[in-house]
């Protein structure tokens, strides 16, 4: 019977003396001309199977130049072992070499590797514990994302990638058409936001949502920005700005309580190698009703503690550093906080503009470890207000025609949100830097493959 490691591993008293066959990839090898140990792991879970070879039942001469990282497919009986500290073994009555090596120096030893070498190699590094844990609690999260939005009645939406628009208008695009290519009719970059497209699908679905990578041309080397990363932009029709938030947080706390539940496992790895704490934390956040305060009153608590941060200029309409957030966060919150209202100066034209004339109907969710987490607001749906911000901004207005056109036909009004995938993946893992929870990371003067 072909099996896989995770469903031996999850119901192991199941197999208990059945054969089984695996295919995986050797990760540790050891013993002598009598007995053999060797450790496989086929990707199903970032736990490994031991396999027993004995030479009265195997030919040792086929395993003389068995190294680790090599393919192999194993045939034999499995035996749970509950006293031993793995789940089982498997003696081997079968054994196949399916991918050689090629040279001796495979790069994913069993010795200590730093982060910073395995950036280096991308296209190895999944093949490290830490890695494979990341990796699928990646998968986990993706999957909970789209279940979450299904449940609750949202139409999943494909946003254009490429695009004339800029919907953010900080001038961080990627261009792939200049005009002078002739390919396009005008000007086109890579989306740096689905949101716009998604305000018109919301006027006809109600609830939407899109799920797909974005792009950010930002000379930025910190730990948590990326050149290219996805995005969860969810976009409902009739939505005021509390019913938007109260939608953000239900998001993040189901999601993650449901990670934490499917994969205890990769929890349990996680806080041996890092964060002690962590599915406490997690926890503690999913089962509490989340902090709400105006960005007015996070500026005056902030200014109460102005000596510890290195940008110490902080008034009103003072754009809040990731310093400043997380001390929010972090210091003054020990917990998720919501911060909203934020002067008109500071975000984009679309936001509603509330009635003292110096805000706009916007929020940001701050998280422990990260800062941002999430930013979305409720969109300004009076055509004129809308027209009078964007000249304000000296936008091209014919390029936005389009969806100052929204506006007059049957518009409630709409809000939404954008997640930072990468980012909220940041904050269930307690992994530092964004780099490590992107397959293949893109950033600033980083690109290996």
């Amino acid at each position: 019977m072909l099996a896989t490691i995770s469903e031996i591993c999850v119901h192991p008293e199941l197999h208990d003396q059945k054969k089984v066959t695996i295919q995986g990839w050797v990760t540790n090898i050891r013993g002598n001309l009598k007995i053999m140990f060797i450790e496989l792991n086929d990707g199903s879970s970032f736990k490994n199977l031991q396999c027993v070879l004995k030479s009265d039942l195997i030919e040792f001469e086929k395993t003389e130049n068995l190294a680790i990282g090599m393919a192999i497919e194993i045939s034999g009986i499995f035996s749970n072992t509950p006293e031993r500290q793995q789940f089982g073994e498997i003696l081997v009555e079968n054994f196949e070499i399916k991918g050689h090596n090629y040279s001796a120096n495979f790069p994913i030893q069993n010795q200590e590797i730093s982060l910073e070498i395995l950036r280096q190699m991308p296209h190895f590094r999944h093949r490290t514990r830490l890695f494979r844990v990341i990796m699928k609690l990646r998968s986990s999260l993706f999957y909970e994302i789209h279940k979450f939005f299904s449940r609750q009645g949202f139409i999943n939406f494909s946003a254009p990638i490429l695009t004339s628009n800029d919907g953010e208008g900080a001038g961080e695009v990627f261009i792939v058409d200049d005009e002078k290519k002739e390919f396009f009719n005008k000007k086109t970059t890579l989306g740096v936001t689905g949101q716009l497209h998604a305000e018109a699908y919301a006027l006809g679905f109600k609830k939407v949502y899109t799920f797909a990578p974005t792009f950010r041309a930002e000379r930025s080397n910190t730990r948590k920005h990326a050149a290219e990363f996805w995005m969860i932009e969810p976009e409902v029709a009739f939505y005021n700005l509390e019913q938007i938030i109260e939608l953000a947080v239900k998001l993040v706390q189901k999601v993650i309580k449901s990670v934490i539940i499917r994969n205890k496992d990769e929890f349990t790895f996680l806080e041996k190698v890092g964060d002690k704490n962590l599915r406490r934390r997690l926890i503690q956040f999913c089962d509490s009703q989340v902090s709400q305060i105006s960005y007015e009153k996070a500026i005056e608590l902030l200014l109460e503690h102005q000596d510890k941060f290195e940008e110490k200029d902080l008034f009103f309409g003072a754009d809040l550093k990731t310093e400043h957030e997380r001390f929010l966060a972090e210091e003054i919150f020990n917990s998720p906080v919501v911060i909203t209202n934020y002067p008109k100066a500071l975000k984009a034209f679309y936001m509603h503009q509330n009635d003292d004339g110096q805000t706009v109907a916007a929020f940001d969710l701050l998280v422990p470890g990260i800062g941002e987490l999430i930013g979305g607001s409720q969109r300004e749906v009076r055509y004129e207000k809308l027209l009078e911000r964007m000249h304000e901004l000296k936008m091209n207005i014919e390029d936005f025609q389009w969806y100052l056109d929204l506006r007059k036909f049957g518009n409630p009004g709409s809000s939404g949100f954008g997640l930072g995938f990468e980012r909220l993946l940041m904050y269930v893992t307690s992994i530092e830097n964004i780099r490590d929870v992107i397959p293949f990371p893109r950033t600033n003067k980083n690109i290996l493959m």
